[in-house]
């Protein structure tokens, strides 16, 4: 098979690395996967700084690289992927999540007013702050 532009997700970072994409499966060659999320291929498993997970799945690295669906799985990552778009979002690993939600603190983000100043909810820390979300669907 031949490798093709994929977008991938991790974090607040997005990444165009080159995939393979056969069968419903995405593999990601080891140094892209590097530069996109951090974690190298190393004999001792998947490692991010001093962080080593092995591989018992041996379905997760093959030839044409690392298999995105099998990374998320041996990292307790949620994936969301549309293969049609050539895309993928790891999503974050459930004790983050639960670590996040029991600080009972709100993420910071950033959006601008219709007069276009970007305001950040951090700028509001100690104040009330009411946020309304709309979806069209």
């Amino acid at each position: 098979m031949t490798a093709e532009a994929f977008t991938l997700f991790d974090d607040d970072q997005c990444s165009e690395v080159s995939a393979v994409i056969e069968e419903g499966r995405i593999r990601v060659a080891a140094p892209a996967l590097a530069r996109a999320t951090g974690w190298e291929l190393k004999p001792e498993g998947l490692c991010n700084g001093p962080r080593c997970v092995p591989i018992r799945d041996r379905t997760l690295v093959s030839g044409d690289g690392v298999d995105l669906v099998a990374l998320a799985t041996a990292l307790g990552r949620p994936i969301a992927v549309d293969v049609e778009e050539r895309m993928a979002v790891l999503g974050a690993a459930a004790a983050n999540r639960g670590a996040a939600l029991a600080s009972l603190e709100a993420p910071d983000f950033a959006l601008p007013d219709l007069a276009g100043r970007v305001h950040r909810l951090s700028d509001y820390r100690g104040k009330k702050v009411l946020l309304v979300a709309y979806a069209s669907w």
